[in-house]
């Protein structure tokens, strides 16, 4: 019996970029800020080496998946663009898909079948149960961390908690 080949889902907002600060408030700067401003906004720290690494790990299957209305759909891929995002990262531009509504993503993650997810929001992350085996919380969080998910910190943990779910497990 064969697998499914591992594939990565990533949030966008307060993952990739504008992550919530450590007291977990979300960072809503993307969203007010004027466009020419919220363009020239980083990466969450660490997205240059971490993101990258997890590209080669999944052999290129990694896509972005983000919830946002027109307007911040817009502004996000005007974002990427400007920031070099898929060339700096090594995917095609086509590596993206938008929804607008959070539980959406779990389509997006059956049609891409999706092994492993990263998001910034349990509910999001409750509604692929199921359906993405390997989901992980990223960031700072108010509430406990369901069991259904892995805590992230940050892209750093992100690294060590991912690779470690890829790896075969050891024989004894």
């Amino acid at each position: 019996m064969t697998s499914k080949p591992h594939s990565l889902g990533i949030d966008i907002g307060r993952v990739l970029m504008c992550p919530s600060d450590d007291d977990a408030r979300p960072d809503t700067s993307f969203l007010d800020l004027p466009d020419e401003q919220a363009l020239a906004l980083p990466a969450s720290p660490h997205v240059w080496e971490v993101v990258p690494e997890l590209v080669r790990a999944f052999a290129g299957r990694v896509w972005l998946v983000s919830k946002a209305g027109a307007r911040i759909e817009a502004l996000t891929r005007r974002w990427l663009a400007h920031q070099a995002f898929f060339d700096r990262v090594g995917l095609a531009e086509d590596a993206v898909r938008f929804c607008r509504r959070r539980p959406e993503k779990r389509i997006h993650a059956i049609e891409l079948g999706l092994t492993h997810f990263i998001d910034d929001r349990s509910d999001v992350l409750a509604a692929l149960v199921g359906a993405v085996p390997h989901l992980y919380l990223f960031g700072a969080q108010r509430e406990a961390v369901p069991t259904f998910a892995t805590h992230v910190a940050d892209w750093s943990v992100a690294r060590e908690v991912v690779l470690a779910d890829l790896a075969p497990p050891a024989r004894s």
